[in-house]
């Protein structure tokens, strides 16, 4: 059946009124009911796994059909062993501290007005997402525990497997204290449901988009509801002049290839002209090895077997890729320069042995995450010690970096008086 546009905008409407007034229920409920009832839904995600994946192998063919690319697939690709992480993430979570209900500060005007700063929902959380299956359980445990509702707006190609993870979760929820209304989730695939959802501030807090540049930039230019921002992650790494050479390569190694197509996996490696020298023979093998592609500027170009010149677009390309871009620098600043122009503020990191170097760049840089000595594959909710997360913030407002149960609050002031007045 094709709605008609009007038909859609209506759906999505009403789905948003469920949504708020479930969450006025869910915002009632006791720190271990929420936790009783993300156990019940991981248990049950469990149990259904073949279920799910019997929906999952519908979108994975319809994707092999259109060609969508290998970094593509693996997003979108599920197995019995992803839904049982996607389920402990949920456990994990449930063992968190609850965010609300906590007094950030307490004082008493000279009035004898006592005024108590607090936590509190949100209220509804709009989560638009593309080919990512793990965004729908994630987003709705961070939402839940943190006692906001949530409308699920998954892209087409996962309609299949987000359905079917909603179904589960729906059921779930119907042996639990949670309204099952509380988790929505926008079927439709047309455009019209979208803008519905990007502007129903009537019933929708906050939007949370969470995928690549083209998604995130059309929710935060059409949205007139207002979006936490997720950020593309154009990653760096510069290795310093006294970088370790073990750690470097381990770091490379690890931040390129443990998974490519992730927004914290590393896209451009800048290099001290002085270290490069040194160490070119055993980097290039290591390259050659993982079967890394370089895009190199001029002097990388001869130090790299295969390398290929970089364009001006390469510097800005979030690969995803088993591919880099290389650009070989003379001194720290030089590295700062480059990613100050074309870093997405995200994750950003640096190799060397020099304490006043490494501070110099931990300082400076401009980004959610900044690493010394590390991968930039930490920059997760889950190996933060979050459970899981909805997005890695790259804006300053309310939240920045990966988003974890507090980022999903807000504050209220509560007065209490003996007849006060002004």
């Amino acid at each position: 059946m094709i709605l008609k546009e009007n038909d859609v905008k209506a759906d999505v409407e009403k789905q948003g009124l469920l949504a708020k007034k479930a969450s006025k229920k869910l915002g009632q409920l006791t720190t271990e009911q929420k936790n009783e009832a993300l156990n019940i839904i991981a248990d049950e995600l469990e149990t259904n796994y073949e279920k799910i994946l019997e929906s999952n192998k519908i979108d994975l063919e319809k994707g092999k059909e259109k060609g969508f690319e290998d970094a593509f697939m693996d997003r979108l690709a599920l197995s019995k062993e992803r839904i049982v992480n996607f389920a402990d993430g949920l456990r994990q979570v449930a063992k968190l501290e609850d965010p609300t209900d906590k007094t950030i500060s307490n004082w008493t005007l000279e009035n004898g007005l006592n005024v108590e700063k607090v936590t509190v929902p949100l209220g509804v959380i709009g989560m638009i997402y593309e080919a990512r299956p793990n965004v729908t359980v994630d987003a709705t445990g961070l939402a839940l525990k943190s006692g906001n509702s949530i409308i699920l707006k998954g892209g087409s190609s996962a309609i299949s497997s987000n359905s079917a993870i909603v179904d589960v979760i729906h059921s779930a929820l119907e042996k639990t204290e949670i309204p099952v209304d509380a988790v929505q989730f926008i079927h439709s695939t047309n455009r019209e449901a979208t803008q519905a959802l990007f502007t129903m501030n009537e019933y929708v807090d906050v939007l949370i988009p969470r995928g690549g540049g083209s998604l995130i930039k059309a929710v935060v230019n059409n949205a007139t509801v207002p979006v936490l921002e997720t950020g593309v992650g154009n990653c760096h790494l510069y290795i310093d002049k006294d970088a370790d050479v073990k750690k470097a390569l381990d770091i490379i190694v690890n931040a390129k290839t443990d998974r490519p197509a992730v927004c914290n996996a590393a896209e451009t490696l800048i290099i001290h002209e002085k270290w490069l020298k040194e160490n070119h023979k055993i980097l290039n093998e290591t390259l050659i090895s993982r079967k890394i592609n370089v895009h190199g500027d001029e002097k990388a170009l001869e130090y790299f077997t295969d390398a290929v010149p970089a364009g001006e677009e390469d510097w800005a390309n979030e690969y995803l890729d088993l591919a880099i871009a290389v650009k070989i620098v003379s001194n720290l600043d030089e590295a700062l320069d480059h990613i100050e122009q074309y870093g997405t503020k995200h994750s950003e990191a640096i190799i060397t042995e020099n304490a006043e170097t490494a501070k110099k760049f931990l300082d400076l840089v401009d980004a959610s995450a900044v690493y010394h000595n590390a991968s930039t594959r930490f920059t997760d909710g889950g190996a933060l010690g979050f459970g899981a997360e909805i997005g890695i913030s790259t804006q300053k407002l309310h939240a920045r970096g990966p988003m974890g149960l507090p980022a999903l609050t807000t504050v209220k002031f509560k007065m209490r008086g003996n007849g006060q007045i002004r």
